[in-house]
Formats: structure tokens, C-alpha cells, sequence
């Protein structure tokens, strides 16, 4: 389906460009959210009248998308979830998800603008972009723990998977070495207790003859 763009869409054009692309994406895409129209005679005469109005509007959105996007361009968003041992969540965390504590800042975001290409499913700080307008950009990092103190402890730098694994090693450890010593004084006592056997019987026996 051939369109004319009425503003830049990524990996496709600017606005003016006439461009060929699939139906559906059209349809769903595109044609819905007003940033194309179908490149008929007609749509393409409208364009030409209307492009130098267009173009001013979108530098206006473009600029505006600017000034909201300096409140959170760089910024890092804590999120708290379960997860196992190994920093598997219990489920993941979508882009409807990070949309909502974004836009809990002030900043509207909605989950069409959030770059990410699958679920996250793990735990740790996950950079990721979010794309307010065609030609403006912003990076957060997303900080998801299973607590408060371990989200601060992750945006210190630390790795906390690690850092755990590193503890119930320690932990295994000492634990192994309690057990090897509680064997050890065990066969120290049963040696004693053997060796105090024997003497009771060389005893008795020195008695009886």
C-alpha cells in the first residue's frame, strides 16, 4: 500500500516521503494514529497545501517532547518484584508496565513509545529508550529487585545475584566444615571409647586368670 508520510517514522521516511508498505501496518499503524495517508491524487493535493503547516506542527510536538523528556532522560525507575535465587522473576515485566511508573513522574509515556523487544525477566538495571516523538529520545534505567536495599545496593553497582551466590558458597562451606569437625570429634570419641573397651577386657581377663 503506497502512503504519503505526514511526519519522520523510523526505518521508513520523513514527512513527504511516499512510501510503500504492508496493508497491515498501514491499517493498524500508520493510518490510525495520523501519521500517513493513503497516496491518492487527491491526499497528495491536500498534502501539498497543508505541508508547511504540518511541518510547523511537528517541530512544535518535536520540541515539546524535548522539554517533558529532560524529566526523565537519564533518570532510573525502581521495581520491585519476586524472583528466584538465580534473579528469575516470577513472571516478567512488560512495556505497559515500565509505561505506568514512567508516567507516575509526570512524564506521559504510553507502551507504544517504550523500545523494548520482549518481556524483561530478570533481575538488575535494564537501559532502555523510550521514544517520545519521531525525532526525540530519551534513556532510563529500569532498577528491578526484590527490595528496597537490594535495588540500592544494584544501583551502587553491585551485583547482587553474585553477592548471593557468593554468601550461600560461604555459607555451604562453613557448613561442611561443622559437619567434617563434628565427624572428626566423633571418630576421636569412638577411638576413645574403643580404646577403653579393650582395656576393660585386658582388666577382666588379667582378673580371671
Amino acid at each position: 500500500m503506497k502512503l504519503v508520510l505526514l511526519e519522520r517514522v523510523e526505518n521508513l521516511g520523513v514527512i513527504g516521503d511516499v512510501v510503500s508498505v504492508r496493508p497491515g501496518f498501514a491499517r493498524n499503524f500508520l493510518l490510525p494514529q495520523g501519521k500517513a495517508l493513503r497516496a491518492t491524487e487527491a491526499n497528495m493535493a491536500r498534502f501539498e497545501v497543508e505541508r508547511e503547516l504540518l511541518e510547523k506542527r511537528n517541530a512544535e510536538r518535536a520540541a515539546e517532547a524535548a522539554e517533558s523528556g529532560k524529566t526523565i532522560d537519564g533518570e532510573s525507575f525502581v521495581m520491585i518484584r519476586q524472583a528466584g535465587e538465580s534473579g528469575q522473576l516470577y513472571g516478567s515485566v512488560t512495556s505497559r508496565d515500565i509505561a505506568e511508573i514512567v508516567s507516575e513522574s509526570g512524564t506521559k509515556v504510553v507502551r507504544s513509545q517504550i523500545a523494548l523487544n520482549a518481556p524483561i525477566k530478570t533481575l538488575g538495571l535494564h537501559e532502555l529508550k523510550i521514544k517520545l516523538h519521531a525525532d526525540v529520545s530519551v534513556t532510563v534505567t529500569i532498577n528491578i529487585a526484590r527490595s528496597q536495599d537490594e535495588a540500592e545496593r544494584q544501583a551502587a553497582g553491585e551485583d547482587v545475584i553474585a553477592a548471593q551466590a557468593d554468601e550461600d558458597r560461604a555459607i555451604a562451606d562453613a557448613q561442611a566444615a561443622e559437619l567434617f569437625e563434628a565427624s572428626e570429634e566423633g571418630q576421636e570419641l569412638a577411638a576413645q571409647r574403643e580404646a577403653t573397651e579393650d582395656a576393660g577386657a585386658d582388666e577382666s581377663e588379667e582378673t580371671e586368670a
